[in-house]
């Protein structure tokens, strides 16, 4: 089928329980809430869904479960997060059966970062290998992509379809919404400046945020297409103090403890990476009970 990517788009987080396995039903039960939320698509495998720790038989086995809960009604994004360009061919061919709107792909991240020639060849022979198009993952520290190279890769690989901006600076995502060749896509995961990023003209947002809020998060976005900044402003300033409750090295884990308090219970983080804390839990409640109480008049300015 025809996919168009955007809007706000959830990525899933991968319920474990205490021994680390995958629980079917929580999974399964959650890909039904973002449905329910209005999400636009939703990606599996990505870093909220501690994708590096899942095996390629376990994001198989996610992919497949997401296909048969989404039955084509929204575009499914599939996150690749791999040390080799051999790794990544084989974790894309592994889905080849499914309908993949998109590979979301991270640059290599170990310790040995490949020069912007090799970085160029990785994305080009991993693009001309697989049919979904790809969307670089730029979120590596230590292996961060400027724009000016990323530009290049959008220009020179057909098969990229764009990039996912992730990390704080907002500049570098203007940079790239500024000299982005047509027909390719710049998607915000700046978590706690989604607001600009919609109005400099991003297409939409994969990002922990979403994950965590989507219906937050679809206010922001349908009042900032409609040009409602007041509304806007106000769900922004909610969201950067609910960003500040979340934000950490176990963020995964903090997205899973908003989600339950949703109303949708996601189970534990996989080893070692520890569940929210008691301080944690305690500055995400009350930040999550603001942000949740724009909804009504979000919607009523919509009306």
């Amino acid at each position: 089928m025809s996919h168009t990517l955007r809007g706000i788009i959830p990525p899933m987080t991968t319920p474990f329980d205490a021994a680390g396995e995958i629980d079917e039903a929580l999974f399964r039960a959650q890909v039904r809430f973002f449905l329910r939320a209005g999400a636009r698509g939703v990606c599996v495998g990505g870093s909220t869904g501690e994708g590096h720790t899942l095996t390629r038989e376990e994001f198989r086995t996610l992919m497949t479960w997401t296909a048969e809960e989404v039955q084509g009604r929204i575009p499914i994004v599939a996150g690749i997060i791999a040390n080799s360009t051999r790794e990544a061919i084989l974790r894309a061919q592994d889905i080849a059966h499914l309908d993949i709107a998109a590979l979301q792909v991270t640059p290599v991240h170990y310790l040995f970062k490949p020069d912007e020639e090799a970085t160029v060849r990785h994305f080009r022979t991993l693009s001309e290998a697989v049919k979904p198009p790809v969307l670089i993952y730029n979120v590596i520290p230590w292996n961060y992509l400027s724009p000016a190279l990323l530009l290049r890769i959008m220009r020179e690989v057909p098969g990229v379809l764009g990039v996912k901006q992730s990390q704080g600076d907002l500049k570098l995502m203007a940079d790239l919404l500024l000299d982005v060749p047509a027909g390719k896509l710049v998607f915000t995961a700046v978590d706690a400046l989604l607001y600009p990023s919609f109005a400099l003209g991003a297409p939409g947002t994969i990002a922990a945020m979403p994950t965590a809020i989507p219906g937050p998060c679809l206010a922001l976005w349908d009042a900032v297409q409609r040009g409602d900044h007041a509304t806007a402003q106000d769900l922004h300033r909610r969201m950067l103090r609910f960003w500040n409750a979340i934000v950490g090295d176990n963020l995964p884990a903090c997205s899973k403890y908003a989600l339950e308090l949703q109303g949708c219970p996601v189970g534990l983080p996989r080893a070692p990476m520890p569940p929210a804390s008691a301080a944690q839990r305690a500055a995400i409640e009350p930040a999550l009970r603001d942000v949740l109480a724009a909804l009504a008049p979000a919607r009523a300015a919509a009306e």
